[in-house]
């Protein structure tokens, strides 16, 4: 019998369920376990080594103890998961073959033993010479892919358009401002610093940002950048945004709802939206929306963001930490906006 490598296994647990908004404190790095470095026989399971994970804001959705959602909540004394890149080392699926790169939904740990199904969102990367690794999980990924489809499935753009962006330089915002851009959009970026907002106008190419932060009255904000009314607000916050963008839309302006980053509590909001009576009068669409309900346009995605970023039309901030401890506060830290761009951590290098 040929002998099996065990290795040690570092992990991210949670410890119990968060109703607020979380803190490095509710996560753990735990030692001390071991795992064999091959897929059983007979399984049809194989065992990746992980190498980028995604720190993405509906994760802090999963560590409520909530049972009606999209995704269920992550278990209190288990490792967590999310969206990764990983490397195939052994396999007992004929789909997956050793050295394959895939992402998809894997463990926050060192290795993880997979089983392919749908809800993993698995996907074999094609290696390519132009393009980090990494950005398979932002850019190319599904940070990427929410602001492709909320962009064009959900907010129906046209060019000439007057278009806000909350969250802007975040791994959903910045994408979405570019695009609004190449269509010929006019782009308003909000974000929660000097630094943010230079690099939306400097970097990113939006035509006009402002810190919220510094703002005593979000609805006179929006009607110096929006004199004639806003067509398209796309929402990553939620919050007293929504609320001042409710007062500026134009006529048949949509509003795309993706994020509310903003929400101290996700199940009892103390926080109501005051003008929805807006939406009436002005007929704005409000859509709530998930990137997985638009898979079938993945390819066309790729197909187009590959394009635009060989030819240089688009570019990608990423805010990479390195090492699996380093996790819990790279997580948490989205919620305070500590991340400059896309949160990702490097578990391990290629």
């Amino acid at each position: 019998m040929e002998e099996v490598a065990v290795v040690e296994n570092k992990k991210v647990i949670l410890k119990k369920y968060v109703d607020g908004i979380p803190t490095e404190t509710d996560l753990v790095v735990k030692l001390g376990e071991t795992i064999e470095l091959k897929a059983p026989k007979g399984s049809s399971c194989f065992l990746v080594k992980n190498l980028y994970l995604s720190c993405d804001p509906y994760m802090r959705g999963r560590m409520r103890d909530f049972h009606g959602s999209y995704l269920p909540p992550f278990v209190p004394g288990q490792r967590i998961e999310g969206f990764g890149l990983a490397r195939v080392i052994d396999s007992d699926d004929a789909n997956y073959k050793s050295g394959d790169i895939i992402s998809g939904i894997t463990g926050w740990e060192e290795y993880s033993l997979l089983r392919s199904s749908n809800e993993l969102q698995l996907r074999k990367i094609q290696l390519d010479d132009g393009i980090p690794l990494s950005y398979h999980l932002g850019l190319f990924g599904m940070a990427g892919f929410t602001a492709y489809a909320g962009f064009y499935e959900i907010c129906s753009p046209k060019k000439g358009e007057s278009v806000l962006v909350s969250a802007a330089s975040g791994a959903v915002g910045q994408l979405v401002g570019q695009l609004a851009k190449l269509h010929g959009c006019y782009v308003v970026g909000s974000a929660g610093s000097e630094q943010k907002v230079d690099l939306l106008k400097d970097k990113l190419g939006f035509d006009e940002a402002f810190n919220y932060k510094e703002q005593t009255d979000l609805d006179a904000a929006l009607k110096r950048y929006f004199p004639e009314g806003i067509n398209i607000y796309f929402d990553n916050v939620g919050g007293s945004m929504l609320d001042a963008a409710l007062l500026n839309m134009k006529v048949r302006g949509r509003i795309a709802l993706c994020g509310m980053v903003s929400l101290q509590s996700l199940s009892s909001s103390s926080q109501g939206i005051n003008n929805l009576y807006n939406a009436i009068p002005k007929r704005v669409r409000l859509e709530g929306f998930l990137q997985s309900d638009y898979l079938h346009i993945f390819p066309q995605f790729l197909e187009h963001v590959k394009g635009y970023y060989k030819e240089g039309k688009i570019v990608y901030i990423e805010d990479m930490c390195e090492g699996l401890e380093l996790a819990p506060a790279a997580l948490v830290g989205l919620f305070s906006g500590k991340n400059i761009g896309k949160q990702v951590v490097c578990v391990a290098k290629e």
